[in-house]
């Protein structure tokens, strides 16, 4: 398997749900990349990841008041000449669309989400190494195995098949201009991103049927959506529980803080 070009230009995903965000909430906080993990903004230290895994460019999709809200050394870290904001749109897939607009991408394209504090450069060089080359999408997928090995108190929303169960890391890397037909479909599945069931349900009855007597395989359910989008969809298999692990609650929070500490 081929590894696809290396990426220097990042997406990355800092839409706010406001104060009603569980997260920001809990920390009392207006905007949910601003919550710290382990003394350090969220989204800090993604960008940093981000600039130590070589990304030139970083367009951060989110709303602007994020500088005047944050503080000064993350003000000063979203002020850098290679940080571009654009305005989020009304869900994610609305806003990667907004982004693929943009004259300031570059292909291949890095997708990422600002409370992904646990992200990696190594992680982010695992994942486009193993990205194939002839594939125009990758998305990052971690093991239920890994996970649990590595992880056990993380609690996953797993998509299950034959080979084993799987969770998404938040890592998407998009070559060129034919992913917009993905984005289009994308839209369509949000509304049950956390019901894998109707997720699959959209691909076809007879895909379902196999996914819920335990027959489909995740190489199946790529092929499918690949035939049904018109675009080559691949899958990254990262060796990594905490690629796995976002903030979307406090028991996130909580965990992502003792990770942190433990690397420290």
């Amino acid at each position: 398997m081929s590894a696809a070009a290396r990426p220097t230009c990042a997406l990355l995903l800092a839409g706010s749900r406001g104060p009603d965000d569980p997260v920001a909430r809990h920390a009392g906080l207006k905007h949910k990349a601003l919550v710290p993990v382990d003394g350090q903004p969220m989204i800090r230290r993604v960008i940093d990841t981000l600039r130590a895994a070589g990304m030139e460019r970083i367009l951060v999709c989110g709303d602007p008041d994020l500088l005047n809200s944050a503080d000064a050394a993350t003000r000063q870290s979203l002020a850098g000449a290679d940080i571009l904001f654009i305005p989020p749109a009304a869900s994610p897939s609305a806003s990667v669309r907004r982004a693929l607009e943009s004259k300031d991408i570059a292909w291949p394209l890095l997708i990422t989400t600002a409370d992904h504090p646990l992200l990696t450069p190594a992680m982010v060089e695992h994942f486009y190494r193993a990205a194939p080359a002839d594939a125009d999408a990758t998305v990052g997928l971690a093991r239920a195995s890994v996970i649990r090995a590595q992880q056990p108190e993380s609690i996953r929303t797993f998509y299950r098949f034959r080979d084993d169960g799987y969770s998404g890391c938040n890592l998407f890397l998009f070559r060129g201009p034919a992913v917009a037909g993905l984005i289009q479909f994308w839209s369509k599945l949000e509304a049950h991103r956390k019901k894998p069931w109707r997720m699959v349900a959209a691909i076809g009855p007879v895909t379902l049927i196999r996914f819920a007597l335990g027959r489909l395989t995740l190489a199946d359910a790529l092929a499918r959506l690949s035939a049904i989008v018109g675009i080559k969809i691949a899958a990254a298999d990262m060796p990594f529980a905490e690629a796995a692990i976002d903030v979307d609650k406090p028991e996130d929070l909580d965990l992502a803080n003792k990770i942190l500490a433990r690397r420290a």
